[in-house]
């Protein structure tokens, strides 16, 4: 898994090859010279050795040498550093553009099996993990391995003998980092698994907060945050742990590498085989040598966290989408469709099945109201009418057209709906009323908002259809949110039309005015309403009865009491209820 996740962004950083050609020059150039300068070094000690005393003009050659040979090399560190930003940053807003457009692909049930939180989560701390090792993990890698050969082939040629000590070492900290790594790679995942978690509730519930303090919840709501936050502290504690012996170990295998060196050294330069100054220049290269091992390790942590975030966002633009269908049929431009229900099957879990051999035609131009217990599968028929979820058998046809053989877009842009929970976004009011039509005219904008009887209360507002909303309508009654996605219909002036408790949140008055108002819009129109109240769906042509996803009954308001069935008893409760 770690291996086919690091080729995955290898993939993405392939495409700026310019970036990454420069970035190995930077790399290659800048550590030849840091490389260089040790050489330098031990041929200026080699020369105060002989002469038998310190010549100041020679030794300040030297360090004027090295000052420009540390100062050039500074210079093209910092251009590597540069370029292996632009590489990391381009790579990571890459990798979010895929990710939201994978998410634009993903059928419903998806995010509704999965925590928004978390999915918010893979977005924000996940790819910010992914960028943080690219850009570490490009940086020490291109340094690291021209430090590496570069230190091993001058070791080599001042001493063989003593480079074979520091070879024979070096396996040693491949084996612990290795270790150690293996061991603490399940530790990122769980830590990564366990933020995610903690981020879907905390959006939870802040998106509840009425919710929270109408119950009284905050107290076992700060219970619940307190024992996944102490969940995260646990495992981020031990990954932490873990990978932070990495360093340590490494390091101290290297400095038991130096003290060799420096003893088998020196008593080869007793025996006359070298001399002082390319002892000193073999020390400073074992250092180097040592010097990107140690790098690496130091930002282990870093790096085992990007391994574990990418496992995460990859799994998601893994997750199999809805299928293209650039090919496939349209529905065309009608006013007046026929929908029909053929032998329709469909259930959320294999063992739970919920409808079962559904046939049902509705007439072009009719009102169909949905009516039944919690759980009775109406909004599941909308579900299925929006292809939002796909049958498991069977068919649904408009106007003669199996759903599945046209474009969800063409099947979608047909239907207008009304939902009884409300959605708005961040901006103006005349933006979310146009949210359907984004060429609308400001006169048509107005139109839909009398229409909707929403006019009135926008015309109050400061600054009239430039009022910002706050996310999700925060500033704005429940009541007046629904105003406004039923204007959002209303100019939209669909073809079909479904309403699902549309006035549930709006006063007696305004609803008798919205339902008059929905009667004109419907005039012509396939229209489908799921409705609890009953008394709201008496002039529908006709109404379904549905209990445990099957039709039980169906008819007229008149018929249906006549039968004195499921319909006549749940009307005549709500009445009596009402009384």
């Amino acid at each position: 898994m770690k291996n086919k996740t690091l080729s995955r962004l290898l993939t993405y950083v392939k495409k700026y090859k310019i970036q990454l050609s420069l970035v190995i020059v930077f790399a290659i150039a800048s550590n030849i010279l840091t490389i260089i300068a040790p050489f330098f070094t031990g041929k200026a000690i080699d020369y105060m050795v002989k002469r038998g005393q310190v010549d100041f003009p020679e030794i300040l050659k030297v360090v004027a040498l090295l000052a420009v040979v540390y100062g050039l090399s500074a210079l093209l560190q910092w251009f590597l550093s540069i370029f292996t930003n632009v590489i990391s940053n381009r790579t990571v807003r890459d990798i979010r553009e895929e990710l939201f457009e994978k998410l634009n692909t993903l059928p419903l049930k998806y995010y509704d099996g999965k925590a928004h939180g978390d999915i918010i989560s893979r977005f924000t701390n996940d790819i910010d993990a992914v960028s943080e090792g690219l850009l570490q993990g490009i940086t020490q890698l291109f340094s690291g391995i021209v430090t590496f050969l570069g230190s091993l082939i001058f070791m080599v040629a001042i001493s063989p003998v003593i480079t074979l000590v520091v070879v024979v070492m070096t396996p040693l900290c491949f084996l612990l980092s290795s270790f150690i790594a293996k061991n603490s790679k399940k530790m990122f995942r769980e830590q990564s698994k366990t933020l995610g978690e903690l981020n879907g509730y905390i959006e939870e519930i802040i998106g509840n907060q009425k919710i929270v303090k109408a119950f009284n919840y905050e107290e076992r709501s700060q219970q619940v945050f307190k024992e996944i936050n102490d969940r995260l502290y646990q495992c981020g504690q031990k990954a932490q742990f873990y990978s932070s012996l990495t360093n340590p170990g490494t390091r101290y295998i290297n400095n038991l590498t130096y003290i060799f060196s420096g003893i088998i050294g020196a008593l080869v330069s007793v025996a006359g085989g070298l001399s002082i100054g390319k002892i000193s220049s073999f020390l400073i290269y074992s250092n180097q040598f040592a010097k990107p091992i140690n790098d690496i390790t130091s930002i282990a942590t870093q790096l085992q966290s990007a391994m574990a975030s990418a496992e995460r966002v990859f799994a998601v633009l893994d997750e199999k989408g809805e299928v293209s269908e650039e090919n496939k049929d349209i529905i065309k431009d009608k006013g007046v469709r026929e929908v029909r229900f053929e032998n329709v099957s469909f259930s959320y879990k294999k063992e739970s099945p919920l409808i079962e051999d559904f046939t049902m035609d509705i007439k072009p131009g009719s009102t169909v109201a949905i009516v039944g217990p919690t759980g009775a599968g109406k909004t599941t028929l909308v579900n299925l009418l929006m292809r939002f979820y796909e049958t498991d058998g069977g068919s649904i046809f408009i106007d003669g057209k199996d759903t599945k053989e046209v474009t969800r877009e063409s099947v979608r842009s047909s239907f207008g709906m009304v939902l009884q929970e409300s959605w708005l976004f961040a901006g103006t009011i005349r933006d979310n009323i146009a949210y359907g039509r984004k060429d609308a005219t400001e006169e048509e904008i107005i139109k839909a908002s009398k229409a909707a009887y929403a006019h009135s209360f926008i015309k109050r507002l400061p600054n009239g259809y430039d009022t910002m909303i706050t996310e999700d309508g925060g500033n704005l009654s429940q009541g007046q949110r629904q105003l406004l996605t039923i204007a959002r219909v209303m100019l939209m002036n669909p073809t079909m039309l479904i309403l699902d408790e549309a006035t549930s949140s709006i006063d007696t008055l305004t609803e008798v005015r919205i339902q008059k108002a929905f009667l004109t819009l419907m005039k012509g129109k396939t229209s489908f309403v799921i409705a609890h109240r009953l008394s709201t769906i008496r002039e529908a042509d006709l109404i379904l009865v549905m209990n445990n996803g099957k039709i039980i009954e169906k008819g007229n308001h008149e018929q249906l009491l006549e039968a004195k069935g499921f319909y006549a008893n749940l009307y005549n409760s709500q009445y009596a209820l009402a009384n």
